[in-house]
């Protein structure tokens, strides 16, 4: 009896271990996510292009559109819809002015579809490692 005892205790002291093991690797993984505001501090406005070059993004992360709900809105898009300005069917569009959107893995494509605003460089590709 005394050695099952022992074992039960092992097994118990394993799944301990291993749920914390499991927690941890959780945990570790939330706390690496980043948020960034896109534009800085000008926010989501015209000429954000080039915003995300020299930054390293991964999946996960989280983009803020900050910008007046009145002026603009955010739409996530494919890669057609970015090169063309243009909403695909199905497409992801907010507008309350402090927009959160969580990058997946690849490419990450948004776009303002008011008019002219993504022609004239309302527009960003985010890739996600």
């Amino acid at each position: 009896m005394a050695g099952q005892e022992r074992g039960s205790a092992a097994m118990a002291t394993k799944g301990i271990v291993m749920l914390f093991l499991l927690c941890f690797i959780i945990q570790c993984e939330i706390a690496q996510a980043k948020s960034y505001i896109v534009g800085g501090v000008t926010g989501w406005t015209f000429e954000v292009e080039s915003w995300p070059k020299g930054k390293k993004f991964m999946a996960g992360d989280v983009l803020v559109f900050k910008f007046l709900p009145t002026a603009h809105n955010v739409v996530k898009v494919n890669h057609w819809g970015y090169r063309n300005c243009t909403v695909p069917k199905g497409s992801f569009i907010t507008s309350t002015g402090n927009d959160h959107i969580k990058l997946r893995k690849g490419n990450n494509f948004f776009i303002c579809n008011l008019p002219g605003h993504c022609l004239n460089g309302m527009r960003m590709a985010v890739y996600a490692s």
